[in-house]
């Protein structure tokens, strides 16, 4: 029997010594130098064959923003499949989908983004209805990752909401723990922008529960205050994503090896973080 998927993040954390989810998110204006006079599928290559191997030793997972990749249409998603067979089972590989709708319709996004696209997990939104999400939870060698609060200036308009079980977002958060203990692969995206967010997600969840992180770096997260509060009583069970700051350290000709240094340095910083909280081993 195929382990449960937050057994395998859990595994791959370990096995990586590494909790740092690199965003493959390609942006044609801010492509560097050398590869703007390219098509865009040789480019969208180019960029993909440089970033990948530069920041795959210091790298957990990946995860891939769909918009990046639909504005290079079908070669885009050939891309999407190429490269989650070049990155390969040893690292979790993501697609950022935040995907909702009916439960047959999910099935088909389902086997599309784990049968055809090779994709470990998948961000979702609740907002049809915990019934929509049934076709993943079928499935718990794959994950998902409900969106409960996000980084963007306008969260709060509906994620703030007051509920009988606290704000919205937190609603969603003791949802997902249920959904967690019950199938084993259920997780959920907080922004790096709501540290008292993180805090009492964490404790909602407690240990084990997967929680991905956007917005450190180019949205302002704060990485200490992310790990801090993310993190469970074993110092894991959180993938904090960084993209812009890794993709586009530098967009002259060291562009891989600054991606390099940049996917390094935030990987030990994590790491350093993680040794000064007391964990369970």
């Amino acid at each position: 029997m195929a382990a449960k998927f937050s057994q395998r993040l859990d595994q791959v954390l370990r096995a990586r010594n590494s909790l740092l989810c690199v965003g493959l998110d390609p942006d044609p204006g801010q492509m560097p130098k050398a590869l703007r006079r390219l098509k865009p599928a040789a480019q969208l290559e180019r960029f993909l064959a440089g970033v990948v191997p530069a920041t795959y030793p210091h790298a957990a997972a990946y995860k891939m923003q769909i918009g990046s990749y639909l504005q290079y249409g079908a070669d885009g998603f050939r891309a999407l499949a190429r490269w989650t067979r070049k990155i390969g089972p040893t690292r979790l590989r993501i697609l950022d989908l935040k995907a909702n709708d009916i439960p047959n319709s999910m099935r088909m996004v389902r086997d599309g983004a784990f049968r055809t696209l090779g994709f470990d997990a998948v961000t979702v939104t609740p907002w049809n209805g915990w019934e929509t999400l049934e076709p993943f939870l079928d499935e718990p060698s794959r994950g998902i990752f409900v969106v409960a609060h996000s980084s963007n200036p306008g969260s709060g308009d509906f994620q703030e909401i007051p509920t009988p079980r606290g704000p919205l977002w937190l609603a969603v958060v003791g949802e997902v723990r249920r959904l967690a203990h019950a199938h084993g692969n259920a997780g959920v995206v907080l922004g790096a922008t709501f540290s008292d967010a993180l805090r009492t997600a964490r404790a909602t969840l407690g240990n084990g529960v997967p929680i991905l992180v956007p917005g450190i770096g180019a949205q302002g997260g704060s990485l200490a205050t992310t790990v801090r509060e993310g993190v469970d009583a074993h110092g894991r069970a959180l993938l904090v994503n960084a993209s812009r700051s890794i993709l586009y350290a530098s967009t002259e000709a060291d562009w891989r090896r600054a991606a390099a240094k940049e996917a390094e340095r935030t990987k030990v910083q994590i790491n350093q973080l993680r040794l000064g909280i007391r964990t369970a081993g």
